[in-house]
């Protein structure tokens, strides 16, 4: 079984927010015992209750892993709670944004694997992608225990610099949120085309969900799927002159917010 080893020592999730809950339904399905989990959190909801992990109750004594899922902001008070299974064999893996691995090895010591994960919001539906990286105390084994955890929602890359995981944040982690956007501005203007409110959203909604599983299901590039649906002057064509324009186009503006995406997350990191 590849979560023996968490079986057999437990593992600790400090956090169980959309994220947590995401993951650990995950973990649940692909076999890791309940009774083997953990959880700190202040706050669970009815699900986790339910689930019949270890709920705010005494932490084992040497973890296979443990998980830390909280913001980043609230990482001061919750990092201390973790502290003495630090220097050890317990394998830490973060997916709080801006929180470096050099930060954690100084609350946790020099001497603990760590590896630093950022996932984004469709795990929650086993459709996310995590990069990931460890420090220098984390074994290929560590890496692959870490990746197998969190293929459970979704894939997986793993990173070379941890100095990329600023882009990281601001393409993958933000990036949702850039669809949800690009769905109310796709509707909202079809509602000034004529169209009534539902069904412009009904419609921007379906399109971007059946485009985006056109390019699942694909082994086309992004630019060869646009080539495959564009008429010579024909209606895609003329919109595309429009999103496609060098300086008033998509590509601009996109370069621009996810730069600034990604200024914001080494703000953060500092």
């Amino acid at each position: 079984m590849e979560f023996d080893q968490i079986a057999r020592n437990g593992m600790v999730l400090l956090g169980c927010g959309k994220m947590g809950s995401a993951m650990l339904e995950g973990w649940l399905a692909r076999g890791i015992p309940p009774e083997s989990v953990h959880v700190i959190d202040p706050a669970p909801s009815d699900w986790l209750r339910d689930t019949g992990v270890k709920l705010n109750a005494d932490l084992p004594q040497s973890p296979a892993v443990a998980i830390v899922a909280v913001k980043p902001q609230m990482m001061g008070d919750a990092l201390p709670l973790l502290q003495a299974f630090g220097n050890s064999k317990t394998l830490f893996i973060s997916i709080a944004a801006g929180t470096s691995l050099a930060r954690f090895s100084e609350a946790l010591g020099t001497a603990t694997p760590i590896i630093r994960a950022m996932p984004n919001t469709p795990a929650a539906v086993g459709c996310g992608i995590t990069a990931l990286i460890g420090n220098a105390r984390a074994s290929e084994g560590d890496m692959a225990l870490a990746e197998t955890l969190l293929a459970a929602v979704g894939t997986t890359v793993r990173l070379d610099d941890e100095s990329l995981m600023d882009a990281v944040t601001a393409l993958s982690g933000s990036g949702p949120a850039y669809v949800f956007h690009m769905i109310e501005a796709m509707a909202l203007a079809g509602q000034a085309e004529g169209l009534a409110p539902d069904l412009a959203m009904k419609l921007a909604r379906a399109t971007v969900i059946g485009a985006g599983q056109l390019a699942a299901g694909s082994d086309e590039t992004a630019e060869q799927l646009r080539i495959n649906v564009t008429s010579p002057k024909g209606t895609t064509a003329a919109a595309l002159d429009v999103l496609m324009h060098s300086d008033t186009g998509l590509p601009p503006l996109m370069a621009r917010a996810i730069a600034a995406a990604a200024a914001r997350s080494r703000e953060l990191a500092k």
